[in-house]
C-alpha cells in the first residue's frame, strides 16, 4: 500500500495483523500507530523511502508483507513490490502480498504484469 492509502485504511492493516498473529507470526512490526515501525529502505541519491506495511517472523525466518488495495498510482505500487521481493530474496526472507475482498482481481492483474506468481498472494 502506498503512503497516501495508509491513512484511510488502517483497519485493513489491523485485520491483517490479527490474521498473521492467528497463523503463528511473532515480532510483528507495522507501519501504523501503536506498532513499532519496520525498517525503511532509502534509495541512494534521492529522498524516496520504501517501508513494508508489515514485517513479522515465523520459525526464525523474516517475512515482509505488503497490503494490496486499488490504488491511484499502480506503477509506484508495482515498483515497491518488485523492490521488496528483491530484498527478501537477497536476505533469504519471504515476501507476500495481502489483499481483501473487492481487490482480488486488481491484485492478481498487478502480479501478472510484473511476473510474480499468485503464490505471493494471501487473500483475507
Amino acid at each position: 500500500m502506498i503512503q497516501e492509502d495508509k491513512i484511510d485504511n488502517t483497519d485493513v492493516v489491523e485485520s491483517s495483523i490479527t490474521y498473521l498473529e492467528n497463523r503463528g507470526f511473532e515480532n510483528i512490526k507495522a507501519d501504523i500507530e501503536g506498532y513499532e515501525t519496520p525498517k525503511s529502505f532509502i534509495k541512494a541519491g534521492s529522498d524516496i523511502s520504501i517501508t513494508p506495511d508489515i514485517v513479522a517472523t515465523k520459525e526464525g525466518r523474516k517475512h515482509y508483507f505488503d497490503i494490496s488495495l486499488k490504488s491511484e498510482k499502480p506503477r509506484l505500487l508495482k515498483s515497491k513490490w518488485l523492490f521488496l521481493n528483491t530484498i527478501s530474496n537477497l536476505k533469504s526472507s519471504r515476501f507476500r502480498i495481502i489483499t481483501v475482498r473487492g481487490h482480488y482481481k486488481y491484485t492478481e492483474e498487478m502480479l501478472e504484469s510484473i511476473n510474480l506468481t499468485p503464490n505471493y498472494l494471501i487473500k483475507i
